[in-house]
């Protein structure tokens, strides 16, 4: 029986019974987004931003909503067992929205313990503290934890990544987020904790830390600095706008059923030399400067090792099931993305200061 069934929030099965909701990672890229979300969309829940905040975690994305009488910030590194822990008994969740997670491949090669502590054994904290705290009393519970595609491995030139694609990671980061998979499924099935999950594709826009490619080179450009794009760029992804994909984690989290997956996409597969040339066109045309200018800053570095190729979401079942489909077509929301970073040049120098130089030197320092 399917008793997550409106779309109406004001109908929501869970709407009336899940009043405090846990988000992990909520001063990063992607949580930050969810938590805006919530906070403005619900406000008789209570929303628990949970976050470490390391070099990507920066409470400058929340200024807006952090002085809301629903938003509460634990400083807490989920890691941590005892505090997580005692996170749950202070504010007794109704759920958990799981995102805090050490993200970047590159950062997973050179330390991949880090990531294996963070998303495997901060995931296990959060699901041993829900099943202690929550007890046999799953009513109204829900443990929704985000993954990534990167967990279905590489595609050839056809195909696209269904829930149903057997998992085959290939980086440190992508096998320390197929391990949190496994073991949110696995205490579902031991223990009957009620979960959900999801795996999307590459995110992009508003407040992404410039390691990842879009504001890296958006930076870059602006500042006339070179481009390092790996290999030859011929490496494909598929790339959903950050907005989109929280008003995806709502829907799933209110009206999915529980022990479900969904596989979350935008539908726009590019090459990342394609992309990055894109970005240079249109970066001219805001900066006024002449046109090719920026793609001569276009450098081509040493390639990632084990570069997955090709990534590719298959998101009919999300669509079909729950009426959720990207909003913006790419070049759209390449356009606000670029407009935002244009626009919030400060929060740009803050985060690209001190040890984000450090690694961006190690990272690129041969090529470069």
């Amino acid at each position: 029986m399917n008793l997550f069934h409106s779309n109406s929030s004001s109908n929501h099965y869970l709407c009336g019974l899940m009043k405090k909701i846990a988000i992990t990672g909520g001063a990063g890229f992607i949580g930050s987004h969810v938590v805006r979300l919530f906070v403005n969309k619900y406000p008789d829940y209570q929303i628990v931003n949970i976050d470490a905040l390391t070099y990507a975690g920066n409470l400058e994305n929340l200024k807006d909503i952090e002085k809301n009488t629903n938003y509460v910030f634990e400083h807490v590194d989920i890691t941590d067992e005892r505090k997580t822990e005692h996170l749950f008994v202070k504010h007794q969740f109704d759920g958990v929205i799981h995102l805090a997670a050490e993200s970047h491949v590159d950062r997973s090669i050179t330390d991949p313990l880090s990531f294996i502590k963070t998303n495997v054994m901060g995931t296990a904290n959060l699901l041993q503290s829900s099943r202690k705290i929550w007890g046999d009393a799953y009513s109204g519970k829900r443990f929704y934890h985000v993954s990534t595609d990167e967990v279905y491995g590489s595609l050839g030139d056809t195909g696209f990544f269904t829930e149903a694609t057997p998992y085959d990671p290939k980086s440190p980061y992508s096998s320390s987020k197929a391990a949190s998979d496994h073991l949110v499924r696995a205490y579902g099935n031991t223990y009957k904790l009620p979960f959900v999950i999801s795996n999307c594709s590459n995110n992009y826009g508003p407040n992404q830390f410039p390691e990842k490619l879009i504001p890296l080179c958006i930076h870059n450009i602006k500042n006339n600095k070179p481009l390092p794009i790996y290999g030859e760029g011929k490496n494909i992804r598929d790339w959903l706008y950050v907005e989109d994909h929280a008003k995806a984690i709502d829907l799933i989290f209110h009206n999915s059923e529980n022990g479900k997956t969904y596989n979350i996409g935008g539908h726009n597969e590019y090459q990342n030399i394609d992309l990055v040339k894109t970005l240079c066109t249109l970066m001219d045309q805001k900066l006024g400067r002449e046109k090719g200018s920026s793609e001569k800053l276009i450098t081509f570095v040493k390639d990632r090792a084990g570069h997955d190729m090709r990534y590719a979401i298959d998101a009919s079942k999300v669509a079909e099931e729950l009426g959720w489909t990207p909003s913006l077509v790419f070049e759209t929301g390449l356009e606000k993305t670029i407009d935002w970073y244009l626009k919030n040049t400060e929060w740009l120098k803050s985060v690209t200061s001190g040890q984000y130089q450090d690694y961006y030197k190690t990272q690129y320092s041969e090529s470069i």
